[in-house]
């Protein structure tokens, strides 16, 4: 289990990013009822901009802190990113010593599409962020194995949780309470896949 954060007060400062429809807002509430499970303070703020056209999304969530819930630039012990290109364009709220835990996949954005653009490669991208940490995982691989491709989300939260100050079992059994009923057997097995393919990477 990672340590607390040197943010304020001790507090462990998280963004999750990615696009409209990739899980972010369920992934930030599942962290949130794990928190809550402990007994532990949490606060969160989300932002959709133009989350239904396929724009960027993030949610800033603070654990342990005492004051407001969202993370300033360079402030970010972790940022859990759901696509490569949103972990290079929220890289800077990252603080110095900080991990990203990303999604090896590139969605192209609806205005790049739109005029036909090129789009930055991933190696590109990886290269841009070499002084990091930066931790990426096959989601759509796992979430596939696991039963559905719709389950990245919460194979991210399994690849991040070993960095997290919050137990594994309690993120599971916040997985269990929040995930429709009928999807809960995938999205165990989703969280497990990408706690098991970060381990060694961790």
């Amino acid at each position: 289990m990672a340590a607390k954060g040197s943010g304020e007060s001790g507090s462990f400062d998280l963004l999750i990013v990615g696009v409209g429809g990739q899980g972010t807002i369920l992934a930030s509430n599942i962290i949130g009822e794990a928190c809550i499970l402990e007994g532990r303070n949490v606060r969160s703020a989300e932002t959709h901009g133009m989350a239904q056209r396929g724009g960027s999304v993030e949610t800033h969530i603070r654990i342990d802190g005492r004051y407001g819930p969202l993370v300033p630039t360079g402030g970010a012990d972790m940022i859990i990113s759901f696509d490569l290109l949103e972990a290079l364009r929220y890289r800077h709220f990252l603080k110095k010593g900080g991990t990203i835990v990303s999604s090896g996949g590139i969605t192209v954005p609806i205005s790049a599409f739109q005029n036909n653009l090129e789009i930055p490669s991933a190696d590109w991208i990886k290269e841009q962020m070499s002084d990091i940490r930066l931790i990426t995982v096959d989601a759509e691989s796992l979430a596939k194995e696991a039963g559905s491709i719709l389950s990245q989300n919460v194979v991210m939260l399994g690849a991040a949780a070993k960095l997290l100050p919050i137990k594994k079992d309690s993120l599971l059994k916040a997985v269990v309470e929040l995930v429709p009923k009928k999807t809960v057997e995938i999205n165990k097995k989703a969280f497990l896949l990408g706690y098991e393919s970060a381990k060694t990477l961790i």
